[in-house]
């Protein structure tokens, strides 16, 4: 058909602009975050409804530890908070939640959170959502090579099995390259962002603060996905 949409396999999505959502509201930034969680599980469920299989979001970079003590224990409650009254709705949809980054610094009861909702989910594979947690994506990097380096220590790897896909592998979760990246708020850099997955990924930088990123401007961002001429290095 002429006019059908051509759908990302891999959507990551950079969730910016809660806390000057709250601030144009003259309200405190935890409001939100919390507005964010809301606008997610509707947008969510929106986008794989459209069929597509993968997405990835950026939840709390691990630079986002430098925030105000009193913000960052409130994102951690809500974390706790969203993976044990979201588990059921996963369940039910057949929706694998996978959460990518690191574990230190995590609180206990994050990390709890985590091991019971990737558990839970492990078995579905039709839809896949990943969550980057505590996550930067020069670090994944570097965690790649140190796990690639220690298997070529003990002799379970060879230097020439070195390749492009055997690092995909060694990522904090073996995924499908990102296809397209939106960052909402209108800024326009990645902020270290899943660096090696979407290395030939469409961007796309709405000025639309993450609370109010809905269904119909997910859509709009299709039909400009859809403009875009992918050449993956061709001329």
């Amino acid at each position: 058909m002429e006019n059908e949409i051509v759908l990302p396999k891999h959507v990551g999505i950079i969730m910016d602009g809660n806390g000057r959502w709250a601030k144009k509201r003259g309200l405190k930034r935890s409001f939100g975050h919390k507005a964010g969680a809301k606008n997610l599980e509707s947008l969510l469920k929106h986008i794989f409804k459209r069929g597509i299989p993968y997405v990835s979001v950026y939840a709390f970079s691990t630079e986002n530890f430098n925030r105000d003590e009193e913000e960052v224990n409130y994102l951690m409650d809500l974390f706790v908070k969203y993976f044990n009254k979201k588990k059921s709705v996963f369940i039910k949809n057949g929706i694998r939640v996978i959460v990518s980054g690191s574990r230190e610094n995590l609180r206990e009861d994050v990390i709890d959170g985590i091991k019971n909702l990737e558990d839970c989910t492990k078995e579905f594979t039709h839809f896949t959502f990943n969550i980057c947690l505590n996550y930067g994506g020069r670090m994944e990097i570097v965690d790649a090579i140190k796990k690639i380096s220690q298997k070529i220590h003990n002799n379970e790897l060879k230097l020439d099995d070195v390749n492009e896909e055997l690092v995909s592998h060694y990522m904090y979760k073996d995924l499908p390259d990102l296809d397209f990246v939106i960052r909402t708020s209108g800024e326009q850099r990645i902020s270290n962002f899943m660096l090696w997955q979407s290395s030939y990924a469409e961007y796309y930088f709405p000025d639309v603060l993450f609370p109010d990123f809905n269904e119909k401007e997910f859509d709009k961002s299709l039909e400009i996905y859809n403009k875009r001429n992918r050449r993956f290095g061709g001329v």
